[in-house]
């Protein structure tokens, strides 16, 4: 097992330099300035020759890369073109907020997602079947922002029962900042009713990000039951007299978790990186937010940040599904 950990520790230092290649020269084919972009189209020539020599960009490209490698290997992501601000602080002050919108949304999937994919193959071909494969179907063809502004328009416009966009109401005092993520922060500092405020505005979000994950999870779900359901162990079970439960909880659900594993573990990673569109209509304060932004700028630095931070986040969450298949089936063995 250690060997097998310290092999694909490596592969994903190979992805991170491969990410941090890969983003830097395509960065360098956009046909635009990121000097002009940043000081607007009425600088002066020595401003932007200034800004130039004082970012770098006046170097030739494979010098700015050289440069660019050997202060991250000094854990120094860069400044960020737009803020002046260092990108490993930007990216601390950003990504708890995703951090806790992309597990609300998992949280949401789990619950919703993998009940309604048993349900759907234990009662196969039936109503409930039937409902589960059309809501799975709706779910993972909507698009993200005709969900969120629907909801958002019905739910907080019209009915009034969730709060809009933000992640906490104007008339409440923001709690003391320690570990960034809103929820935990307000129990940190005893706040109850900031608390259910920031679980509020939780909600909304939360479900439009992992509606389509919910509707993949169900489909996963439902297709591996089905497939294990279909075994002669579980045939056995059943004609020994063991009740329906058990033979879902002890034999079935167990053996078809490696599939629905999987996936988790991919929803998890897109949930990461991906909620450019959610965080932008509810106005949350997370990185798809902000590398949009960076991106518009033509904020190379803050763009290859969080690009970096993407490609270790999906590596090490592959590496957790990977050494937690030898923890569920027992048949596995890495070596």
């Amino acid at each position: 097992m250690w060997s097998y950990l310290v092999r694909r520790l490596f592969f994903v230092i190979f992805v991170a330099w491969g990410v941090t290649f890969a983003t830097f020269f395509i960065a360098q084919v956009v046909p635009a300035d990121p000097a002009l972009a940043a000081l607007g189209d009425n600088a002066r020539e020595e401003q932007v020759q200034e800004f130039r020599h004082r970012y770098g960009l006046d170097k030739p490209k494979p010098v700015q890369y050289a440069i660019y490698m050997n202060r991250l290997l000094r854990g120094d992501l860069g400044q960020s073109l737009r803020t002046s601000r260092p990108v490993a602080d930007d990216l601390k002050e950003f990504f708890p907020a995703t951090i806790e919108l992309s597990l609300a949304a998992l949280l949401v999937s789990l619950l919703f997602g993998i009940p309604a994919g048993v349900l759907a193959a234990l009662r196969q071909n039936r109503a409930p079947d039937l409902v589960v494969r059309l809501l799975a179907l709706l779910g993972g063809a909507t698009p993200v922002f005709f969900l969120a502004i629907l909801l958002l328009e019905l739910l907080h416009g019209k009915l009034g029962l969730l709060p809009g966009p933000g992640r906490l109401d104007p008339y409440l005092l923001t709690p003391p900042r320690v570990t960034g993520v809103m929820t935990l922060d307000t129990l940190i500092a005893r706040d109850g009713k900031a608390f259910v405020d920031s679980l509020r505005h939780l909600l909304l979000p939360a479900f439009v990000l992992g509606a389509a994950s919910l509707a993949l999870l169900a489909r996963m779900t439902r297709g591996a039951m089905l497939e294990v359901l279909s075994q002669d162990y579980v045939r056995t079970a059943r004609s020994k007299g063991l009740s329906e439960r058990g033979v879902v909880l002890r034999h079935a659900a167990k053996n078809a978790a490696l599939p629905v594993l999987t996936v988790i573990g991919s929803l998890l990673g897109s949930l990461l990186s991906g909620a450019v569109l959610t965080e932008t209509i509810f106005s949350w304060p997370g990185i798809g937010r902000y590398v949009t932004v960076s991106a518009a700028s033509l904020d190379f630095p803050a763009v290859m940040g969080v690009t970096l931070l993407a490609g270790l986040v999906y590596a090490l969450i592959n590496l957790a599904v990977d050494l937690l298949y030898a923890a569920i089936d027992p048949r596995i063995r890495y070596g």
